[in-house]
């Protein structure tokens, strides 16, 4: 509307233009050029007022001018008596002036016309070049910028009238992203080769205004139409945000590509369409093997009918996860599965395939089918040890009441005291393999080796086991070499290893069975000196194949029913292999089956004979005779430990002393400066380890025998009493009899 506006007021004027420019004419050709025309008056002067009016109103006015000059001219100059020409010239003058006017006008309109067409050229060109994406620098043959339009005043940071006529080098500044040393201009190529050059890869253009931003561009020469190069035209991109989809999709696929799952894309008819190399090892077929094929060939036979289902709910969106499951590899061979699956949709939201992620949990699922029954084995083995600990209540509640009825009657006393006392000693096996476990779990347990003779240590486990063996009603037959067999063990670890192979025996045989235990050494086999071979058999309840492989093993229990009636925790044989592999040996259990017997067979390695130039050391020593009474103060906050325990070490001749927290114990050993102190740990108002060292700080104290009497044996707990000062760590209930014999040491070096 607005440019019609302006042409209606450009054809206004020319109309003007062509009227007053013909009355100019007239009047200067009467006024001015009389005397040089004299009467007659050429046509061509009108044509000044046409070349005017067409310059300035176009076509029409020029054609209005031409017109109204011919009108004019005829009447006023070439006429005679109004209208009437003369003669032929004059006819022949009016058709040349009009032939003149028509041509200076349309002359002038072409003029118009072709520059109305460069400028609508010149507005499109802007136009496009503002609404294109890309950045556009054009420049002169020189290399000096000419246009740049808004995309490039954004990435150069410069303003398309500040940039004009700059060389491109100021307002285009590139780099290499790596090496950071500028990289050659492209406008420069194009000027001197003439042909369209692009960037080197990595190229960055730093901005004016400080962003730095990864580009890509290409120049081409700007031709004029005989083909001299005018200029260049450089078009470039800002490349950030597909360099990060670039590094995102270059790394997703680094990461598919590496990852142990099976990673594989497939399109709605099932027909895989990428396969990374976890699907390689997974399903055994290589990419070149599987793209292009039906997804099928992973799904066994039976579970076929999975696909459409799986299908038919990718297409409504759905991503399955997890879903657990059988897979088949190349050979046939199947494998548990958790898969899951991603519907893959395109720009407009319509799903064209899916993604499927494999993971193979067989094993998985075996550590799992493992834990659970690690838990039942734990389960049991609680309950199992919450009843075997109760077992012994019974007996010794009983046996109290036995000593409180029996008056006089010693016999009763005796028999109350015995039963007593094996009870008291069975629990104390319980706990103490407890903590053998404990510590060979933990890799706490260290051997005492020596060299010892192995007949002596069978001999010692034989008279541990013999209660038992006898209450079973069982007999045993024992054979031993005439020669003594010399190892290096920890006598007593490795006489715990045979005493609970024939308490095993003693257990799972019925009432009157019979147990054989067999001492023999053979030459040859895994050690240059022989072995020594340890064989325990019976003719009891036997174990299963489907047992015998598992038997070692920690809470392992051959016959729920029977272990609990029998009793123990089903941690023995498992104490016995780590005992005899600590001695670099082995054990090995065999059966014929349920209900005919057993057989361990332990086997050592035995002692070079010609390299023992001493007398071998047993297992067993001579007590020492008493040599005198001491003072021993006892510290514990039970009161019964402390009067039981006195009145024990009076009956043995000692003098006693009592306290049942920390700071009493200071005050009693400073009171009566006792020889001896058996000294609890875990006491009220002050602990044992503070307790110890405030009696070593004083002057009387440092002679004291510290003795730990506590139920905190771990090796922690031994290293912090030592570090307090005591001498000697010993673990609740202390056997009496060692007891006894530590007391009798103590008080042999303090006289």
């Amino acid at each position: 509307m607005e440019s019609m506006r302006g042409q209606g007021r450009q054809y206004g004027l020319g109309y003007l233009v062509a009227i007053a420019a013909t009355a100019a004419v007239v009047l200067v050709r009467w006024f001015v050029l009389a005397d040089v025309f004299g009467t007659e008056a050429p046509l061509y002067l009108f044509l000044f007022a046409v070349a005017a009016s067409a310059w300035l109103g176009r076509l029409k006015a020029g054609l209005l001018a031409t017109a109204l000059g011919a009108l004019v001219g005829t009447y006023f100059f070439l006429a005679q008596n109004g209208w009437v020409l003369v003669g032929t010239i004059d006819l022949v003058r009016i058709v040349l002036f009009l032939f003149s006017g028509v041509a200076i006008s349309w002359f002038a309109e072409s003029i118009y016309r072709s520059r109305d067409r460069a400028d609508q050229q010149r507005e499109s060109l802007r136009i496009i070049l503002e609404s294109i994406g890309d950045a556009v620098i054009t420049t002169d043959a020189e290399g000096r910028v000419t246009l740049l339009n808004p995309v490039a005043a954004t990435l150069t940071g410069w303003t398309p009238a500040e940039a004009a006529g700059r060389p491109l080098e100021e307002v285009f500044h590139i780099l290499n992203e790596w090496s950071r040393q500028p990289v050659e201009n492209p406008v420069k190529k194009v000027l001197s080769e003439g042909r369209i050059v692009g960037l080197a890869n990595h190229t960055v253009l730093l901005a004016r205004d400080g962003p730095e931003r990864p580009i890509d561009d290409s120049a081409a020469p700007i031709r004029d139409a005989e083909g001299a190069i005018q200029g260049v035209v450089l078009i470039f991109r800002d490349m950030t945000e597909r360099r990060h989809a670039e590094r995102i999709r270059t790394r997703l696929a680094a990461i598919i590509e590496s990852s142990e799952d099976a990673v594989f894309s497939k399109d709605l008819d099932g027909t895989i369409t990428s396969w990374n190399r976890g699907a390689e090892r997974l399903y055994g077929y290589s990419a070149e093997e599987i793209i292009g094929k039906s997804v099928a060939l992973l799904y066994p036979p039976d579970h076929l009918n999975e696909f459409p289902q799986i299908m038919e709910r990718l297409q409504r969106g759905e991503r399955i996860e997890q879903f657990e499951t059988i897979r088949m590899r190349k050979d046939g061979q199947r494998f548990e599965a958790s898969v899951s699956i991603s519907p893959l949709k395109d720009d407009n939201g319509r799903v064209i395939g899916a993604s499927d992620i494999t993971r193979d949990i067989s094993e998985y699922k075996r550590l799992q089918q493992q834990l659970q029954e690690a838990d039942r084995k734990k389960d049991e083995f609680l309950a199992t040890l919450a009843h075997e600990l109760r077992n012994p209540l019974a007996p010794i509640r009983n046996a109290l009441q036995l000593l409180r009825l029996a008056g006089d009657d010693k016999a009763t006393v005796e028999r109350a005291l015995t039963v007593m006392e094996r009870q008291v000693q069975q629990m104390v096996r319980l706990i103490d393999d407890l903590m053998d476990v404990s510590r060979i779990t933990r890799a706490k347990l260290q051997l005492r080796k020596e060299r010892v003779d192995l007949t002596t240590v069978v001999r010692n486990a034989v008279e541990t086991s013999r209660p038992f063996i006898e209450m079973a009603g069982h007999e045993l037959t024992l054979t031993l070499p005439k020669e003594p067999i010399y190892v290096e063990a920890d006598a007593a670890r490795l006489a715990q290893v045979f005493a609970n192979l024939l308490n095993n025996a003693a257990k799972y045989t019925e009432q009157g069975g019979h147990v054989w235990l067999t001492v023999e050494k053979t030459s040859g086999g895994c050690h240059p000196s022989g072995e020594a071979v340890v064989r325990v058999k019976d003719n009891g309840l036997g174990i299963s194949a489907e047992h015998l492989p598992h038997i070692f093993e920690m809470f392992s229990q051959v016959d729920h029913s029977l272990e609990r009636a029998q009793g123990g925790l089903g941690i023995g044989l498992t104490l016995a292999k780590h005992l005899t592999e600590m001695h670099g040996g082995t054990i090995e259990a065999s059966s014929e089956g349920a209900g005919k017997g057993c057989e361990f067979i332990v086997r050592l390695p035995q002692m070079d004979v010609s390299s023992v130039g001493q007398q071998p050391i047993t297992a067993s020593s001579a007590s020492k005779a008493a040599t005198g009474q001491c003072k021993i103060l006892i510290v514990d906050d039970d009161e019964d430990t402390v009067t039981s325990m006195s009145m024990i070490l009076r009956i043995l001749g000692h003098d006693t002393y009592s306290a049942h927290d920390g700071e009493q114990a200071i005050e009693e050993a400073r009171l009566h400066r006792p020889d001896i102190v058996l000294l609890d740990i875990g006491l009220p108002k002050m602990n044992g380890y503070e307790v110890a060292r405030r009696i070593r700080q004083e002057p009387w104290g440092k002679e004291v025998k510290l003795v730990a009497l506590t139920g905190w044996g771990q090796e922690g707990d031994k290293r912090r009493s030592k570090e307090a000062g005591f001498d000697y760590h010993l673990l609740k209930p202390v056997e009496p009899d060692a007891l006894e014999e530590l007391l009798k040491d103590l008080c042999s070096d303090s006289t």
